[in-house]
Protein backbone atom coordinates (compact mmCIF):
# COMPACT_ATOMS: atom_id res chain seq x y z
CA UNK A 1 0.00 0.00 0.00
CA UNK A 2 2.83 2.24 0.18
CA UNK A 3 4.33 2.49 -2.76
CA UNK A 4 0.71 3.80 -3.94
CA UNK A 5 1.70 6.61 -2.25
CA UNK A 6 2.50 9.69 -4.10
CA UNK A 7 5.88 11.69 -2.79
CA UNK A 8 3.41 14.43 -1.63
CA UNK A 9 1.44 11.81 -0.13
CA UNK A 10 4.93 10.48 1.78
CA UNK A 11 5.93 13.73 2.59
CA UNK A 12 2.58 14.32 4.44
CA UNK A 13 3.41 11.16 6.19
CA UNK A 14 6.60 12.22 8.15
CA UNK A 15 5.12 15.50 8.64
CA UNK A 16 2.81 15.40 11.30
CA UNK A 17 0.17 18.41 11.17
CA UNK A 18 -1.57 19.96 14.00
CA UNK A 19 -4.99 19.69 15.03
CA UNK A 20 -5.52 15.84 15.24
CA UNK A 21 -8.79 14.36 17.25
CA UNK A 22 -9.34 11.20 18.74
CA UNK A 23 -12.43 9.34 16.60
CA UNK A 24 -15.49 8.27 19.33
CA UNK A 25 -14.54 4.63 19.65
CA UNK A 26 -10.73 5.91 20.36
CA UNK A 27 -12.21 8.20 23.06
CA UNK A 28 -14.61 5.73 24.81
CA UNK A 29 -11.16 3.25 24.50
CA UNK A 30 -8.75 5.46 26.44
CA UNK A 31 -10.94 6.65 29.03
CA UNK A 32 -11.98 3.22 29.48
CA UNK A 33 -8.39 1.76 30.18
CA UNK A 34 -8.34 5.40 32.58
CA UNK A 35 -10.96 4.75 34.19
CA UNK A 36 -10.03 0.78 34.80
CA UNK A 37 -6.37 1.94 36.55
CA UNK A 38 -7.94 4.69 38.50
CA UNK A 39 -10.48 2.03 40.06
CA UNK A 40 -7.44 0.19 40.67
CA UNK A 41 -5.63 3.05 42.48
CA UNK A 42 -8.67 3.55 44.69
CA UNK A 43 -9.44 -0.02 45.50
CA UNK A 44 -5.66 -0.06 46.54
CA UNK A 45 -6.08 2.46 49.07
CA UNK A 46 -8.55 0.11 51.28
CA UNK A 47 -6.42 -3.25 50.66
CA UNK A 48 -3.62 -4.38 52.78
CA UNK A 49 -1.37 -3.35 53.15
CA UNK A 50 -2.94 -0.14 51.47
CA UNK A 51 -0.89 2.55 49.96
CA UNK A 52 0.27 6.00 51.02
CA UNK A 53 -1.83 8.86 50.39
CA UNK A 54 0.54 10.45 48.75
CA UNK A 55 2.04 7.62 46.39
CA UNK A 56 -1.86 6.55 46.38
CA UNK A 57 -2.26 10.65 45.04
CA UNK A 58 0.80 10.82 42.59
CA UNK A 59 -0.39 7.07 40.67
CA UNK A 60 -4.06 9.11 40.70
CA UNK A 61 -2.74 11.94 38.79
CA UNK A 62 -0.65 10.33 36.64
CA UNK A 63 -3.10 8.23 35.44
CA UNK A 64 -5.68 11.29 35.36
CA UNK A 65 -2.96 13.26 33.02
CA UNK A 66 -4.01 10.84 30.56
CA UNK A 67 -7.88 12.35 30.23
CA UNK A 68 -6.06 15.45 29.55
CA UNK A 69 -4.69 14.09 26.13
CA UNK A 70 -8.20 14.30 24.72
CA UNK A 71 -8.47 18.06 25.53
CA UNK A 72 -4.74 19.28 24.84
CA UNK A 73 -1.80 17.20 24.10
CA UNK A 74 0.18 19.83 24.92
CA UNK A 75 -1.01 20.12 28.34
CA UNK A 76 -1.04 17.15 29.10
CA UNK A 77 2.74 16.52 28.08
CA UNK A 78 3.14 19.17 30.71
CA UNK A 79 1.04 17.58 33.38
CA UNK A 80 2.57 14.34 33.00
CA UNK A 81 6.12 15.92 33.26
CA UNK A 82 5.42 17.20 36.55
CA UNK A 83 3.90 14.36 37.59
CA UNK A 84 7.02 12.37 36.84
CA UNK A 85 9.22 14.86 38.84
CA UNK A 86 6.95 14.54 41.71
CA UNK A 87 6.69 10.66 41.75
CA UNK A 88 10.50 10.90 42.67
CA UNK A 89 9.43 11.78 46.41
CA UNK A 90 7.80 8.22 47.02
CA UNK A 91 9.86 6.64 45.04
CA UNK A 92 7.48 5.51 42.54
CA UNK A 93 8.77 6.88 39.51
CA UNK A 94 9.05 3.15 37.66
CA UNK A 95 4.78 3.16 37.66
CA UNK A 96 5.15 6.39 36.23
CA UNK A 97 7.55 5.86 33.52
CA UNK A 98 5.08 3.16 32.80
CA UNK A 99 2.02 5.70 32.48
CA UNK A 100 4.47 7.49 30.15
CA UNK A 101 4.93 4.66 27.82
CA UNK A 102 1.39 4.42 27.31
CA UNK A 103 0.91 8.10 26.47
CA UNK A 104 3.43 7.60 23.92
CA UNK A 105 0.85 6.33 21.55
CA UNK A 106 -1.62 9.29 22.37
CA UNK A 107 1.31 11.65 21.70
CA UNK A 108 1.79 10.10 18.41
CA UNK A 109 -1.79 9.67 17.48
CA UNK A 110 -2.40 13.30 18.64
CA UNK A 111 0.61 15.42 18.57
CA UNK A 112 2.87 17.45 15.89
CA UNK A 113 6.49 16.60 15.04
CA UNK A 114 7.82 18.85 17.22
CA UNK A 115 5.90 17.63 20.18
CA UNK A 116 6.23 14.17 19.33
CA UNK A 117 10.12 14.47 19.16
CA UNK A 118 10.23 16.71 22.02
CA UNK A 119 8.16 13.62 24.08
CA UNK A 120 10.79 11.30 22.26
CA UNK A 121 13.60 13.37 24.19
CA UNK A 122 12.29 14.08 27.22
CA UNK A 123 10.81 10.17 27.87
CA UNK A 124 14.45 8.81 26.83
CA UNK A 125 15.78 10.96 29.05
CA UNK A 126 13.39 9.62 32.12
CA UNK A 127 14.24 6.60 31.25
CA UNK A 128 18.03 7.03 32.18
CA UNK A 129 17.33 8.82 35.05
CA UNK A 130 15.27 5.57 36.81
CA UNK A 131 18.08 3.86 35.34
CA UNK A 132 20.62 5.94 37.21
CA UNK A 133 18.34 5.56 40.16
CA UNK A 134 18.57 2.21 40.37
CA UNK A 135 14.97 1.97 41.37
CA UNK A 136 14.59 -1.19 38.45
CA UNK A 137 17.04 -3.52 36.82
CA UNK A 138 18.01 -3.17 32.68
CA UNK A 139 15.19 -5.69 32.05
CA UNK A 140 12.73 -3.51 33.09
CA UNK A 141 13.87 -0.46 31.47
CA UNK A 142 13.44 -2.61 28.33
CA UNK A 143 10.02 -3.37 28.60
CA UNK A 144 9.82 0.95 29.27
CA UNK A 145 11.10 1.41 25.78
CA UNK A 146 9.84 -1.33 24.37
CA UNK A 147 6.31 -0.65 25.31
CA UNK A 148 6.86 3.16 24.40
CA UNK A 149 7.65 1.73 21.35
CA UNK A 150 4.55 -0.37 20.56
CA UNK A 151 2.58 2.21 22.05
CA UNK A 152 3.83 4.83 19.57
CA UNK A 153 3.57 2.45 16.80
CA UNK A 154 0.05 1.91 17.46
CA UNK A 155 -0.89 5.82 17.73
CA UNK A 156 1.32 6.13 14.29
CA UNK A 157 -0.68 3.12 12.55
CA UNK A 158 -3.72 5.01 14.28
CA UNK A 159 -3.05 7.90 12.98
CA UNK A 160 -2.24 7.32 9.25
CA UNK A 161 -5.52 4.59 9.00
CA UNK A 162 -7.63 8.07 10.19
CA UNK A 163 -5.80 10.02 7.44
CA UNK A 164 -6.08 8.18 5.09
CA UNK A 165 -9.99 7.53 5.78
CA UNK A 166 -10.62 11.30 5.84
CA UNK A 167 -8.53 11.38 2.58
CA UNK A 168 -10.78 8.91 1.00
CA UNK A 169 -13.49 10.57 2.40
CA UNK A 170 -12.52 14.57 0.84
CA UNK A 171 -11.67 12.29 -2.80
CA UNK A 172 -14.90 10.90 -2.61
CA UNK A 173 -16.77 13.99 -1.77
CA UNK A 174 -14.42 15.65 -4.54
CA UNK A 175 -16.27 12.96 -7.37
CA UNK A 176 -19.40 13.29 -6.00
CA UNK A 177 -18.99 17.41 -6.89
CA UNK A 178 -17.20 16.37 -10.30
CA UNK A 179 -19.95 14.23 -10.84
CA UNK A 180 -22.59 17.05 -10.30
CA UNK A 181 -20.87 19.29 -12.00
CA UNK A 182 -20.49 17.22 -15.17
CA UNK A 183 -23.95 16.77 -15.10
CA UNK A 184 -24.65 20.52 -14.85
CA UNK A 185 -22.26 21.39 -18.04
CA UNK A 186 -23.94 18.59 -19.63
CA UNK A 187 -27.37 20.23 -19.15
CA UNK A 188 -25.96 23.57 -19.82
CA UNK A 189 -24.47 22.88 -23.06
CA UNK A 190 -27.21 20.85 -24.05
CA UNK A 191 -29.21 23.96 -23.25
CA UNK A 192 -27.21 26.17 -25.27
CA UNK A 193 -27.50 23.97 -28.05
CA UNK A 194 -31.35 24.43 -28.18
CA UNK A 195 -31.07 27.80 -27.79
CA UNK A 196 -28.33 28.27 -30.53
CA UNK A 197 -30.00 25.72 -32.98
CA UNK A 198 -34.14 25.31 -32.45
CA UNK A 199 -34.38 29.12 -31.18
CA UNK A 200 -33.02 30.42 -34.54
CA UNK A 201 -35.39 28.57 -36.69
CA UNK A 202 -38.67 28.94 -34.53
CA UNK A 203 -38.13 32.86 -34.45
CA UNK A 204 -38.14 32.33 -38.38
CA UNK A 205 -41.28 30.46 -38.49
CA UNK A 206 -42.95 33.00 -35.96
CA UNK A 207 -41.73 35.82 -38.14
CA UNK A 208 -42.92 34.43 -41.26
CA UNK A 209 -46.29 32.99 -40.08
CA UNK A 210 -46.98 37.40 -39.50
CA UNK A 211 -46.60 37.23 -43.07
CA UNK A 212 -48.79 34.55 -44.20
CA UNK A 213 -51.43 37.20 -44.66
CA UNK A 214 -49.79 39.27 -47.06
CA UNK A 215 -50.42 37.89 -50.57
CA UNK A 216 -47.48 38.65 -52.06
CA UNK A 217 -44.94 36.66 -49.77
CA UNK A 218 -47.15 34.50 -48.90
CA UNK A 219 -45.79 31.71 -50.65
CA UNK A 220 -42.25 32.91 -49.67
CA UNK A 221 -42.97 32.73 -46.38
CA UNK A 222 -44.81 29.39 -46.60
CA UNK A 223 -41.63 28.10 -48.38
CA UNK A 224 -39.05 29.80 -45.91
CA UNK A 225 -41.24 28.09 -42.96
CA UNK A 226 -40.91 24.53 -44.85
CA UNK A 227 -37.59 24.63 -44.74
CA UNK A 228 -36.86 26.22 -40.99
CA UNK A 229 -39.14 23.20 -39.88
CA UNK A 230 -36.99 20.88 -41.31
CA UNK A 231 -33.50 22.53 -40.33
CA UNK A 232 -35.15 22.92 -36.88
CA UNK A 233 -36.12 18.63 -36.38
CA UNK A 234 -32.67 17.94 -38.38
CA UNK A 235 -30.58 20.19 -35.18
CA UNK A 236 -33.01 18.44 -32.76
CA UNK A 237 -32.02 15.28 -34.35
CA UNK A 238 -28.17 16.21 -33.83
CA UNK A 239 -28.80 17.51 -30.16
CA UNK A 240 -30.55 14.11 -28.79
CA UNK A 241 -27.56 11.95 -30.89
CA UNK A 242 -24.64 14.00 -29.07
CA UNK A 243 -26.61 14.48 -25.35
CA UNK A 244 -27.13 10.38 -25.84
CA UNK A 245 -23.71 9.87 -27.01
CA UNK A 246 -25.39 7.69 -29.83
CA UNK A 247 -24.37 7.60 -33.96
CA UNK A 248 -24.66 10.88 -35.30
CA UNK A 249 -27.02 11.14 -37.95
CA UNK A 250 -26.59 12.50 -41.43
CA UNK A 251 -26.92 16.59 -42.57
CA UNK A 252 -26.19 17.49 -38.88
CA UNK A 253 -24.56 20.87 -38.80
CA UNK A 254 -21.31 21.27 -39.67
CA UNK A 255 -20.34 24.71 -38.34
CA UNK A 256 -19.81 25.36 -42.26
CA UNK A 257 -19.23 29.30 -41.79
CA UNK A 258 -19.50 30.40 -45.80
CA UNK A 259 -23.01 27.91 -45.50
CA UNK A 260 -24.18 29.90 -42.65
CA UNK A 261 -23.82 33.36 -43.92
CA UNK A 262 -25.81 31.88 -46.96
CA UNK A 263 -28.58 30.61 -44.83
CA UNK A 264 -28.38 34.26 -43.10
CA UNK A 265 -28.77 36.22 -46.26
CA UNK A 266 -31.58 34.05 -47.44
CA UNK A 267 -33.74 34.39 -44.24
CA UNK A 268 -33.01 38.71 -44.53
CA UNK A 269 -34.04 39.22 -47.59
CA UNK A 270 -37.13 36.72 -46.74
CA UNK A 271 -37.85 39.27 -43.90
CA UNK A 272 -37.26 42.44 -46.22
CA UNK A 273 -33.79 43.39 -45.56
CA UNK A 274 -31.36 43.66 -47.80
CA UNK A 275 -28.02 42.15 -47.22
CA UNK A 276 -24.44 43.52 -47.65
CA UNK A 277 -21.53 40.52 -47.50
CA UNK A 278 -17.99 42.18 -47.59
CA UNK A 279 -15.41 39.58 -47.22
CA UNK A 280 -14.59 35.93 -47.47
CA UNK A 281 -15.81 33.71 -44.84
CA UNK A 282 -14.02 30.57 -46.91
CA UNK A 283 -10.62 31.79 -46.23
CA UNK A 284 -9.05 28.93 -45.43
CA UNK A 285 -6.49 30.78 -43.17
CA UNK A 286 -9.72 30.44 -40.32
CA UNK A 287 -8.79 27.50 -38.53
CA UNK A 288 -11.61 25.37 -38.11
CA UNK A 289 -12.93 25.76 -34.58
CA UNK A 290 -13.32 29.57 -35.14
CA UNK A 291 -15.17 28.74 -37.94
CA UNK A 292 -17.15 26.77 -36.19
CA UNK A 293 -17.67 29.55 -33.55
CA UNK A 294 -17.87 32.41 -36.18
CA UNK A 295 -21.10 30.23 -37.81
CA UNK A 296 -22.79 29.87 -34.10
CA UNK A 297 -21.96 34.26 -33.71
CA UNK A 298 -23.92 34.81 -36.95
CA UNK A 299 -26.67 32.18 -36.55
CA UNK A 300 -27.45 34.32 -32.79
CA UNK A 301 -26.66 37.39 -34.50
CA UNK A 302 -29.60 36.78 -37.24
CA UNK A 303 -31.94 35.69 -34.93
CA UNK A 304 -31.87 38.90 -33.26
CA UNK A 305 -31.72 40.77 -36.59
CA UNK A 306 -35.06 38.97 -37.57
CA UNK A 307 -36.71 39.59 -33.98
CA UNK A 308 -35.94 43.18 -33.45
CA UNK A 309 -33.96 45.16 -36.27
CA UNK A 310 -35.88 47.96 -38.04
CA UNK A 311 -36.13 48.31 -41.94
CA UNK A 312 -32.61 48.84 -43.56
CA UNK A 313 -29.30 47.23 -44.83
CA UNK A 314 -27.75 44.35 -42.59
CA UNK A 315 -24.58 44.52 -43.36
CA UNK A 316 -22.18 41.21 -42.33
CA UNK A 317 -18.16 41.95 -42.67
CA UNK A 318 -15.28 39.46 -42.28
CA UNK A 319 -12.17 40.91 -42.21
CA UNK A 320 -9.27 38.43 -42.13
CA UNK A 321 -5.35 38.43 -41.69
CA UNK A 322 -2.57 36.43 -40.45
CA UNK A 323 -3.09 37.26 -37.11
CA UNK A 324 -6.88 37.17 -36.58
CA UNK A 325 -10.14 36.35 -38.25
CA UNK A 326 -13.21 38.72 -37.70
CA UNK A 327 -16.91 39.02 -37.81
CA UNK A 328 -19.01 42.26 -37.63
CA UNK A 329 -22.90 42.02 -38.00
CA UNK A 330 -24.51 45.39 -38.33
CA UNK A 331 -28.49 46.00 -38.50
CA UNK A 332 -30.54 49.17 -38.45
CA UNK A 333 -32.40 49.56 -35.45
CA UNK A 334 -36.04 50.00 -34.66
CA UNK A 335 -37.83 52.96 -32.59
CA UNK A 336 -40.57 49.75 -31.60
CA UNK A 337 -40.39 46.30 -32.38
CA UNK A 338 -41.44 45.70 -34.97
CA UNK A 339 -42.89 42.00 -33.98
CA UNK A 340 -43.71 40.70 -31.06
CA UNK A 341 -41.36 38.11 -30.45
CA UNK A 342 -40.59 36.27 -27.31
CA UNK A 343 -36.68 36.21 -26.05
CA UNK A 344 -34.48 34.22 -23.38
CA UNK A 345 -32.05 37.22 -23.42
CA UNK A 346 -29.19 34.67 -23.40
CA UNK A 347 -28.23 34.61 -26.63
CA UNK A 348 -25.70 38.14 -25.93
CA UNK A 349 -23.70 36.20 -22.95
CA UNK A 350 -23.38 32.46 -24.84
CA UNK A 351 -21.74 34.55 -28.34
CA UNK A 352 -19.17 36.55 -25.93
CA UNK A 353 -18.78 33.16 -23.50
CA UNK A 354 -18.02 31.29 -26.53
CA UNK A 355 -15.42 33.78 -27.99
CA UNK A 356 -13.72 34.94 -24.53
CA UNK A 357 -13.53 30.71 -24.31
CA UNK A 358 -11.40 30.78 -27.36
CA UNK A 359 -9.22 33.74 -26.22
CA UNK A 360 -11.24 36.12 -28.23
CA UNK A 361 -12.67 39.49 -28.31
CA UNK A 362 -16.45 40.60 -28.02
CA UNK A 363 -18.75 43.55 -28.25
CA UNK A 364 -22.51 44.18 -28.72
CA UNK A 365 -23.79 47.62 -28.72
CA UNK A 366 -25.45 50.38 -30.53
CA UNK A 367 -23.57 52.35 -32.53
CA UNK A 368 -24.79 55.67 -35.11
CA UNK A 369 -28.21 54.35 -34.85
CA UNK A 370 -27.37 50.70 -35.43
CA UNK A 371 -26.74 47.28 -33.74
CA UNK A 372 -23.06 45.80 -34.17
CA UNK A 373 -21.97 42.45 -33.22
CA UNK A 374 -17.95 42.07 -33.29
CA UNK A 375 -16.25 39.06 -32.70
CA UNK A 376 -12.37 38.73 -33.18
CA UNK A 377 -10.72 35.05 -32.86
CA UNK A 378 -6.89 34.72 -32.84
CA UNK A 379 -5.49 32.66 -35.54
CA UNK A 380 -2.86 30.15 -34.45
Amino acid sequence: MASSLSSGDRSDVTRLGKGEKLSTIERIAVLAVIGTIVIFDIVGLFLPPGLEPLTAAIGIASTAALALYLWSPLIATYALGVVFALSFIPGIEAQVLTVAAFAAGLIVRLGWTSLVLSYVGVFLLATALVAVGGSTDAFNIGIFLVGAAVSGAVGYALRMAFARGRTLEVQLAEKAEQERQAVLAERRWIAGELHDSIAHHLTVVALHVQMLDDDRTSSESQEAIRIAARKAMTDLRFVIDLADDGPRSEGMPSGDLAASVDEAQQEFESAGHSVIVDGDPSDERIPRAAEIILARILRESATNVLKYAGEGEVAIRFDIDDDAAKLTVSSPLSATPRRELSSSRTGIGRMAERVLGASGEFSAGEADGRWVVSALLPIV
